[in-house]
């Protein structure tokens, strides 16, 4: 299943996961009824002195209505508060469990690795590089990813899993992870969560009661506490109905998650050995995977591996066993193997592997546009070996700098300072006195190396430098923005990198410094946005064209691509930066299966003159990622036909 398809089975996911909570809760008031039904009849046969019950005043509509609105509004607002709690998104997730987030500058080697491999993965897919956490406290070995969105997602790691585990092991673990960022499997986690919270909370309610009544009837200050006493039992004990139903929609939702996000990891590294090989190591380590926190239960579902003990509900768990997780990435692998402690991967090494196609690169590596557009969503070992020679390659006081809030900023600067001396002199003018006061000094620093890196670099040192950039205060948050605009337009005209890199830097930084809705799907039809999508590719075929001819080619081209039929390009003097944004925004509201067409008729666009440039292939990424369609970097080159 590609990228688009995985978007339409998350919201199936979804409608199932509706299902099982109505159920659910429909379970619970039926038994909510019957408890406060039976403890009303006991106190009035008690009264009278009766030992028959009247079963024929056992239904009440008026107490049966009080109890559906009583429940509804427990569950509800319970749900309700939980996902607002967790507003912050995979962070909150993170400092729940214990989490202590990762400095980008961090001098760790454990850590430094672990950030690496995240970066890897981010650049690799296509994705904003995910702030990391690490869990100090837990000795298991796990892992999970956690978020709303690509935009503000958390990965975090245990201190067992990047204390044990190889680098190919790791690498696996988070790959895997990086399966569940790309296919909507976080934002369903969050949602989950907040449903079994209002579920359970009947419980809560339940204990409430019987700690209240239990002291009441200490103090002597009421009768008929013992009635409240039962009652509050008999909620607590109906509570756990949502505890069964919990543990049914976690494993209905999860366990076939994990298989697939197993396959998705081998995909990316093609390495097979280094997730199994963490797998291994998990099932002869003494702490397993377990999860010590309290709050373990509620993020079950969002672990690498099981990290509750075993219970007799095993049945019910979020993940399969690892014996059958091992088997199916591995076939040599016995059940005597789950013994042998730190086992090893035995599979080839990734990064070995990552090098050896990372090492070269050509400019006449032959590009498929079918292959772009498959690859949305599903990176492989040759994005991976991509991003392995860029990070690997990058000079070590950019490295260095990109890492750290302050000189991060003067980085992303430097992307943008002109080749013509006047405009960057008038740049520089601007950013001394409208930036702190070390901004200029790391600039000298920097411009020279930088200018030196090949444009293929660009985009990729910028994701780095985001996760300093989310350090600044909202103030300078502010001023950076302002500053990235004024250098940006500094020329009278902004290029294909201007408007990728000002675009890559603000999606990665709004959700951070700002409040992102979620954008409805309101479009299943291509019809109603023909004139968008016209628009759009007008302004890419101007952008990569030399000639009106060439343009009018590559229009032609895109919009045969989507499926649109004869259509007109638009006037050039009515295309601009304003144009393609308002069309970015209104196909946003479309669904999978629409942008997926959107995505072809770009690469399409482009292509059409045989071969694609740096600032072409940044572009289309840059379009893609406004219609939240993570595509991996675009290597430049000549083309080859569609197979």
């Amino acid at each position: 299943m590609d990228f688009f398809g995985h978007q339409d089975d998350a919201r199936k996911k979804t409608s199932l996961l509706v299902g099982y909570y109505i159920l659910a809760v429909a379970f619970i008031i039926i038994a909510v009824y019957a408890a406060f039904m039976l403890v009303l009849f006991g106190a009035e046969m008690k009264m009278r002195g009766s030992d028959s019950l009247d079963l024929s005043k056992l239904w009440n509509t008026k107490a049966f209505l009080a109890v559906v609105t009583g429940t509804v509004i427990i569950v509800v607002t319970g749900t309700l508060y939980k996902i607002a709690q967790l507003g912050k998104g995979g962070e909150a997730i993170a400092r729940m469990l214990g989490g202590r987030k990762v400095p980008a500058n961090t001098s760790d080697p454990a850590e430094r690795r672990l950030l690496n491999v995240v970066e890897e993965m981010a650049i690799a897919s296509g994705t904003p590089v995910a702030s990391v956490y690490v869990l100090d406290g837990e000795q298991g070995i796990n892992a999970f990813a956690a978020g709303f969105s690509p935009s503000d997602a958390v990965v975090a790691a245990t201190r067992g899993c990047i204390d044990q585990l190889s680098r190919d092991e790791l690498q696996g673990v988070i790959a895997h992870e990086y399966s569940h960022i790309l296919n909507g499997d976080m934002r369903l986690n969050i949602k989950l969560t907040g449903i079994l919270h209002g579920i359970l909370l009947i419980s809560l309610v339940g204990y409430w009661i019987m700690r209240s009544s239990g002291r009441s009837r200490s103090s002597g200050s009421r009768k008929g506490g013992g009635q409240l006493v039962i009652l509050g039992l008999l909620l607590w004990i109906i509570g756990y109905i949502g505890v069964f139903f919990g543990k049914l929609i976690k494993s209905a939702v999860s366990r076939q998650r994990e298989f697939l996000a197993d396959a998705s990891a081998v995909q990316f590294t093609r390495n097979p050995g280094g997730i199994a090989g963490a797998l291994k190591k998990i099932g002869g380590y003494s702490s397993g995977s377990k999860i010590t926190s309290a709050n373990a239960e509620q993020a079950s579902h969002f672990f690498f591996a099981n990290g509750l003990t075993s219970s007799l509900m095993s049945a019910f768990a979020t993940h399969p066993p690892l014996s059958e997780r091992i088997a199916r990435l591995d076939p040599t692998f016995t059940a005597a193997e789950r013994d042998a402690r730190g086992s090893a991967a035995g599979m080839g090494s990734a990064s070995a592997m990552t090098s050896g196609l990372a090492s070269g690169g050509s400019a006449d590596i032959a590009v498929n546009t079918d292959d772009v557009v498959a690859s949305v969503g599903q990176p492989g070992l040759e994005h991976l070996a991509f991003a392995a020679r860029i990070l690997s390659s990058i000079p070590p006081a950019v490295e260095t700098a990109v890492r750290n809030p302050s000189s991060a900023r003067a980085a992303v600067y430097c992307l943008l300072l002109s080749d013509d001396t006047s405009v960057s002199g008038a740049q520089k003018a601007h950013l001394e006195a409208h930036s702190e006061a070390t901004c200029l000094q790391d600039i000298r620093k920097l411009e020279a190396e930088i200018r030196q890196l090949g444009p293929e670099y660009r985009i990729p040192l910028a994701d780095i430098a985001v996760t300093a950039l989310k350090e600044m205060s909202p103030e300078q948050y502010n001023r950076f923005i302002a500053n990235v605009d004024w250098l940006t337009a500094a020329d009278q005209e902004v290029d294909l990198f201007e408007y990728a890199l000002k675009a890559l830097i603000k999606r990665r930084l709004e959700p951070v410094f700002g409040v992102v809705n979620k954008v409805p799907i309101q479009f299943y039809d291509l019809a109603p946005l023909t004139g968008d999508a016209c628009r759009l590719m007008s302004c890419i075929a101007y952008w990569g064209a030399d000639l009106m001819d060439d343009a009018a080619r590559a229009f032609n081209a895109g919009v045969d691509k989507m499926g649109l039929g004869p259509q007109q390009i638009a006037a050039l003097d009515q295309c601009g930066l304003d144009m393609i944004d308002k069309a970015i925004k209104k196909l946003n509201q479309s669904s999978p299966a629409i942008k997926k067409r959107v995505v072809q008729g770009c690469v399409e666009c482009i292509a059409v003159d045989g071969k694609i440039t740096v600032d072409e292939a940044e572009l289309v990424r840059a379009i893609a990622d406004g219609l939240d369609c993570p595509v991996p970097p675009i290597e430049a080159g000549v083309l080859t036909p569609a197979a």
